[in-house]
């Protein structure tokens, strides 16, 4: 999840040499880049990719901007929140070993249901204000309005809600089925070979195709949207058997460049198969989002198999070059999770006060994607050294 994690070292098995604990600075790190990703993703909805967001100041078309801006919002899509919940997934067994039932559930509680109801009750509404006093409809008339037809958004704390969700379920599990999963008891497993990965991309692409005959991407189910759900549960679970198996440090190039090379066959698939929609469907009835026309069916797909290549590149790249101490990162990591609840209203305040500068959308997505991240950032800086808020951030 996109927060400051406290890593436990993990010990290897290993019968001819010491066992070691090292700390894995390069995870903090991914979730810190993985947040700037959060941040650029909505600034390319703001300019004409693809998806939904408080403020749109061009919407999608066919122009070049607007594939360009769908297709890199498309491939964050694939992979981004589904790491952030392999990531989560990964510390969620250490974390409840350490702390007990009673502490781990108050704990989760306090960092992700705070938050979740900090975004409804103030960060949303505010955010959602600031757009409608830009169209003239008044700050204060839509915070009334909402207010009186109660108004729920989430925002981006859905990845803190369905978390709450999945770590109350792992938990119950637990309780009821688990045994214990103390570091004295976690001999390292192989990491599972390619066959099982590739059966495991085509089943959670067809589960994808199937959710999304109910409920189409776009389509929001008590603020979830759970057409993208199956490999999020999916890849949180994996995260929990990677904890337990050690597969994270056992991951090695001969097990990503199967997928590196699926991710790099695969991954033009996407803007191929929109080309050609656009030419056959009227703009009406291109429908990547559900049901069972090809572009459905091939999107569903096209996910799992460009994430399970992203995500294993990244992990790979980031432990050989990002695993070093830098006073740099751990300023930026440990300010990652409240640069994830606060940034709506910042990216969303600077698209509005660069709304009359005249630039190609591209630009204009770089210019305010940067200040963004910079901006949430140096806010951050404050926020988190306030005790109150440092114990739940």
């Amino acid at each position: 999840m996109p927060e400051t994690a406290q890593i436990e070292p993990i010990t290897l098995v290993d019968s001819t040499t010491p066992a070691v604990a090292t700390r894995d600075l390069y995870i903090d790190r991914l979730r810190t880049i993985m947040t700037a990703l959060v941040i650029l993703h909505h600034a390319a909805i703001t300019y004409g990719a693809s998806g939904s967001w408080f403020y749109n100041e061009l919407h999608v078309s066919g122009s070049l901007p607007s594939i360009l801006l769908t297709l890199f919002v498309a491939t964050n899509q694939s992979y981004f929140m589904g790491f952030f919940f392999l990531l989560a997934g990964y510390f969620t067994p250490g974390s409840l070993e350490r702390k007990g039932s009673g502490q781990f559930i108050a704990d989760r509680f306090t960092r992700l249901g705070i938050p979740l109801l900090a975004f409804i009750f103030i960060l949303g509404p505010l955010t959602a204000a600031m757009v409608a006093a830009h169209d003239g409809k008044g700050f204060w008339n839509a915070i009334r309005y909402m207010a009186n037809h109660t108004v729920i958004i989430n925002g981006p704390l859905w990845f803190a809600q369905a978390l709450l969700i999945f770590s109350l379920i792992y938990c119950a599990g637990r309780a009821a089925f688990g045994s214990s999963l103390a570091n004295s008891t976690r001999p390292p497993q192989p990491v599972p070979p390619y066959a099982r990965w590739l059966l495991s991309a085509i089943l959670i692409g067809a589960a994808s195709l199937v959710i999304r005959q109910f409920v189409p991407v776009g389509q929001n189910i008590i603020g979830l949207q759970l057409g993208f759900f199956a490999p999020y549960i999916f890849l949180f679970s994996v995260g929990i058997a990677a904890w337990r198996n050690n597969w994270i440090r056992q991951l090695q190039w001969k097990h990503a460049r199967p997928w590196v090379i699926m991710l790099i066959a695969a991954w033009p698939v996407l803007p191929i198969s929109i080309a050609i929609a656009m030419r056959v469907f009227p703009p009406e009835e291109m429908n990547f989002a559900g049901g069972h026309t090809w572009p459905a069916i091939i999107y569903s797909f096209w996910d799992p198999f460009v994430s399970w290549g992203m995500i294993t590149a990244w992990l790979l790249i980031a432990r050989a070059t990002m695993n070093k101490p830098s006073a740099l990162w751990s300023w930026l990591n440990r300010r990652a999770y409240a640069v994830f609840i606060i940034h709506p209203p910042v990216l969303v305040g600077i698209s509005l006060l660069l709304q009359p500068l005249l630039a190609p959308a591209i630009l204009k997505f770089v210019i305010t994607g940067t200040f963004a991240c910079i901006a949430t950032w140096l806010i951050a800086d404050p926020l988190v050294r306030l005790p109150v808020i440092r114990r739940i951030v």
